[in-house]
């Protein structure tokens, strides 16, 4: 075994040994330190394992797992330039999440089983991200929903937290189906669930070409439509993990949990699961499959976007942000750019990350304002805040570097993530007939509203005068609001400088010398290739976001604002398109009925009539035991008793007095007589 699979394998059993260590010695054990710790050594193994195979041979290790006949099935460990992005991208990012969790947790009751959950969370990721077997994949896959869930729901007690953990759940079993349905599609037709095997270059999936309509692997034959089929289904598990229209609708309500959590979740570990197996699994997709992901992240792109435009919750429009995002990383992929979409996942990791760790600080500042003053308002609604930019610094500008990376301004790494998917896109859409052409003009639509909507929440956030209101009109300004704890502030300002060009780039604007995406794509992007967009695109996308800005700025910070609220489009932007009001009437209520129903017909039918055959058995017993009773006992007790009365009459008969004799004698012949003079009459 070499170094470098034996550092994954620290990578990836450091945060479980914290789980268990901490589950085993309970509140005991300093949880904190354990999965601070952890983390700590999954990013230091992560980045000697990158150092060893960026850009070098791949390395495959592989053990027997069980048996079964003459199959073997075998595990084993996968790092190739993919698996080591990620695995060094999920402690990088989670790191500053734990040490930002130290003082954002403080004081919470239930802190041992945030650091037990979170330490399960970060080691399922990384088994994922280097598991060579689908099947393995698929555990990991299930633990890292597992994990979320628990963390989602790390407030039980909050009738909201519980119900949004039950949501992220149920929609991503919907997902976790098609996920296993495409295992079993891939085994019936190749024999096995080796990934390298199947996927890696020249792998049995490439080998397996669809002449005339048929899907064949050897000695396997398939109509070509399964391959589509298989394909969809593993596109279907993506679709909920990573949250694709129309199973986006958990992503919202999972800000339930802890800001900490969201930020992980949002950044490098959940959604970018779903992602990333299309990734790995590339080389399955037929056209057909491709054209359908390109369509669906589309559609995800343009109506995350649209339903950030008004939330109130500052971490919805973040979350509704991360759904359009995903959106655009899934179009990369429908278009044949599973490198970009990797960049692009990597890029927004960082900045996507600060943002939430920033609401995370405003949002605990404000609740401490709130608690402080006695007020009563909701400590996450924009429209409450404002002014807070000169109040808490770091968080304003770390926040605002990473809006900038969001809205893909120049010299942030947003911009040359940006900026080479919609170039590449667009290069797509040219070649290509029919409405997909639409496709890249749909996401130029998506980039001025990522605008907008950034562009809205930081001035709302940290620009104007404090906006919370009491009963006298709004707070004084000159309130008192604390600055986030160093604690806090560390992490974001370290992300928010990541996610800066030069952490990818030497050249601020230009797309020649992105070594991540050169090293994924096993070739050199360069804007020879793409012409003259590269000059053009960008030029309009940068003035599109600044207009957008200023009028964002017009509206929300000059206190111009001319949007209508009682506007249909407005509201249904705001309630997030009636998506769940039309969910809740088509399957929740319906399958609610459909239960109650069945629990009415197991109630009154089904244990009716058991209980009607219980009762007529009790009442058969019943009879049957008085007849045994009353009239077979009677008999045999009448039969006694008569006996016993003949005894005692014929007992009492024999006195010894010979009178009592002689009494009897002439009793016994009067009766004689009266018997003859009777029958003679």
């Amino acid at each position: 075994m070499t170094y470098p699979i034996l550092a994954t394998l620290v990578a990836v059993l450091s945060p479980l040994g914290a789980f268990l260590l901490s589950a085993l010695m309970g509140r005991r054990s300093v949880s904190r330190v354990l999965s601070i710790a952890s983390i700590a050594g999954s990013l230091l193994a992560a980045i000697y394992v990158f150092g060893q195979v960026w850009e070098q041979d791949i390395l495959h290790a592989q053990w027997t797992w069980f048996t079964i006949g003459e199959y073997q099935m075998r595990v084993g460990i996968l790092l190739d330039n993919l698996s080591v992005v990620m695995l060094l991208l999920v402690p990088l990012i989670a790191l500053p999440v734990h040490i930002y969790s130290v003082a954002y947790m403080a004081g919470d009751p239930g802190t041992h089983r945030y650091w037990m959950y979170l330490s399960l969370f970060c080691s399922a990721m990384l088994g994922l991200v280097v598991s060579d077997n689908l099947l393995v994949m698929y555990v990991f896959w299930e633990l890292v929903g597992f994990a979320s869930y628990l963390l989602i729901g790390y407030w039980f007690t909050k009738e909201s937290a519980a119900r949004a953990n039950m949501k992220a759940f149920i929609i991503n079993r919907i997902g976790d189906v098609g996920f296993l349905v495409g295992i079993g599609l891939v085994y019936a037709q190749f024999g096995s669930l080796d990934v390298r095997y199947l996927f890696g270059e020249g792998g049995a999936v490439t080998q397996a070409l669809v002449p005339d309509g048929i899907w064949q692997f050897e000695d396997h034959s398939l109509p070509a439509v399964w391959l589509t089929a298989t394909g969809m289904a593993f596109f279907l598990g993506a679709m909920a993990k990573s949250a694709q229209f129309p199973l986006h609708v958990w992503l919202a309500d999972a800000m339930e949990g802890p800001t900490a959590v969201s930020s992980l979740i949002h950044a490098a570990t959940m959604v970018a699961a779903g992602v990333y197996l299309l990734a790995r699994l590339f080389s399955l997709f037929d056209a057909n499959v491709l054209t359908i992901v390109a369509w669906v992240g589309t559609a995800t792109a343009l109506l995350g976007a649209f339903f950030a435009l008004t939330q109130h919750d500052i971490k919805k429009i973040l979350a509704f942000s991360t759904v359009s995002q995903l959106g655009l990383m899934m179009v990369a992929i429908g278009t044949g750019h599973v490198a970009i979409a990797m960049f692009y996942l990597v890029v927004h990791a960082f900045f996507k990350c600060v943002l939430f760790l920033g609401a995370g600080a405003v949002i605990r500042e404000m609740a401490r304002l709130r608690d402080r003053y006695r007020l009563a308002f909701d400590p996450q609604d924009i429209r409450a805040m404002g002014g807070l930019g000169k109040r808490m610094p770091i968080t304003a500008a770390s926040m605002g570097v990473a809006a900038l990376a969001l809205a893909g301004i120049p010299l942030t790494a947003g911009y040359l993530s940006k900026d080479l998917l919609l170039v590449s896109v667009f290069k797509w859409g040219l070649q290509r007939d029919g409405l997909v052409t639409l496709i890249p003009f749909l996401l130029i639509a998506v980039s001025g509203m990522t605008t907008f909507y950034i562009a809205r929440c930081i001035f709302k956030v940290f620009f104007g005068k404090l906006r919370v209101r009491v009963s006298q009109g709004y707070l004084d300004t000159r309130v008192h609001v604390d600055a986030a704890p160093k604690s806090l502030l560390i992490p974001m300002a370290i992300l928010a400088l990541a996610a800066l060009f030069p952490l990818f780039s030497r050249q601020p604007l230009h797309i020649d010398d992105l070594w991540l995406v050169n090293g994924l794509a096993a070739g050199t992007v360069s804007e020879a290739s793409f012409g003259v967009l590269h000059s053009l695109l960008p030029v309009f996308t940068t003035a599109l976001s600044a207009a957008l800005a200023l009028l964002a700025w017009r509206w929300y910070v000059r206190g111009r604002y001319q949007a209508d609220p009682s506007q249909w489009l407005y509201r249904l932007s705001l309630n997030q398109g009636y998506l769940d009001a039309a969910y809740q009437t088509i399957f929740v209520r319906p399958f609610i009925a459909l239960g109650r129903a069945a629990k009415a017909f197991d109630t009154h039918v089904v244990d009716g009539a058991v209980s009607g055959v219980a009762n007529a058995g009790r009442k058969l017993a019943a009879a049957a035991g008085w007849w045994d009773f009353r009239v077979v006992d009677g008999l045999v007790r009448l039969v006694g008793k008569t006996a016993s009365w003949l005894g005692n009459v014929f007992r009492r008969s024999q006195t010894g007095r010979v009178q009592y004799y002689m009494y009897l004698m002439v009793f016994a012949v009067l009766l004689v007589l009266i018997y003859h003079l009777v029958n003679q009459g």
